[in-house]
């Protein structure tokens, strides 16, 4: 495989898990804040919401796993789970890493959902709200198209729909 072939893997997979993951908190706080309408019934969102983390998940996996096996970034295995463990761009990389804990903290905790109890559950599934912007920050930091004015405005566009969403969910209130 060329490694020009892994780096547009790695910077198109990062794009897109970083929009999946934008309608994945959109789509929680919706369903937190309970809105239904006649024509999009609650349990839509909630269905929406999980088979967009999932496709989320899949696609933050392809965007880890070519950034491992790049030879041109030689990061290792190590970087994916050590924050800052990096020589190559520590700062953004280590948030990247911390983002990625921070999400495979909410999917283990809701695969264990009936083991762990509801309150235990939502207690981290609030992590979602600091691992969004932590992952935007990481894709303006390290990703070679953040200053291109589509990748920019595209971004802004995003987080003022997160922005907006997030000041009507309860941890707003907190």
């Amino acid at each position: 495989m060329s490694t020009q072939l892994l780096w547009y893997t790695t910077r198109g997979a990062g794009a897109v898990s970083l929009i999946l993951l934008s309608a994945v908190v959109i789509l929680g706080v919706l369903s937190s804040l309970r809105v239904q309408s006649a024509g999009w019934p609650r349990f839509l969102t909630t269905g929406l919401h999980r088979n967009l983390a999932l496709m989320t998940v899949v696609f933050l996996a392809l965007h880890i796993v070519t950034a491992v096996v790049d030879p041109f970034t030689h990061l290792g295995w190590l970087v994916a789970v050590v924050p800052f463990s990096s020589y190559y761009r520590t700062l953004w990389l280590g948030l990247g890493t911390i983002a990625f804990e921070l999400l495979a903290a909410i999917v283990v905790t809701s695969l264990l959902r009936g083991f762990i109890g509801p309150a235990a559950w939502r207690a981290v599934h609030w992590l979602a709200y600091g691992s969004w912007p932590i992952a935007v920050i990481h894709g303006f930091g390290t990703g070679t198209d953040a200053t291109m004015p589509t990748t920019f405005f595209g971004a802004a566009r995003m987080s003022s729909y997160v922005a907006r969403f997030f000041a009507g969910s309860p941890m707003a209130q907190l």
